[in-house]
C-alpha cells in the first residue's frame, strides 16, 4: 500500500512530452507546504506564547510547575526560579518548569500524559 502511494507521488512529477521540468518539484513543494502549515507554524506560535509567559513572571506570583508543585516565586534568575512551597521551605526549579499561574489554565502542558 505504501509503495503504491509513493509511486503515484513520483508519477505526479514525471515529465510528459512538452512538460516543464518545474512540474517535478511541485509534489515536494506541496508536501513541504502542508507539513509547514499543519505542524511547524502552530508549534512556533505556541513556543512564542510560552516564552512570553516565562518572560513576564515576577516575584510573588503564585505558580504551578509542570510536575504539579504549587509555590510562590521568591527569586528569579535567567534560568531558574526559587519557589516557596511551605513556610521556610524554598526550592529552586528551572524557569522552563513553570507551567502556569495558580487558578488559570496552564500555559505549558505537562510532559506526563
Amino acid at each position: 500500500m505504501m509503495m503504491f502511494a509513493a509511486n503515484s507521488l513520483f508519477a505526479m512529477g514525471m515529465l510528459a512530452e512538452g512538460g516543464s521540468p518545474l512540474l517535478q518539484v511541485v509534489p515536494f513543494v506541496l508536501i513541504f507546504a502542508i507539513f509547514y502549515f499543519i505542524i511547524l507554524l502552530p508549534s512556533k506560535k505556541k513556543q512564542q506564547k510560552v516564552q512570553e509567559f516565562l518572560d513576564n513572571l515576577k516575584v510573588n506570583d503564585k505558580v504551578i510547575t509542570t510536575s504539579g508543585i504549587f509555590g510562590q516565586i521568591m527569586k528569579l534568575d535567567d534560568q531558574s526560579v526559587q519557589l516557596q512551597v511551605a513556610d521556610k521551605i524554598n526550592i529552586k526549579v528551572s524557569r522552563a518548569a513553570i507551567g502556569g499561574i495558580q487558578g488559570q489554565p496552564p500555559v505549558v502542558e505537562s510532559p506526563n500524559p
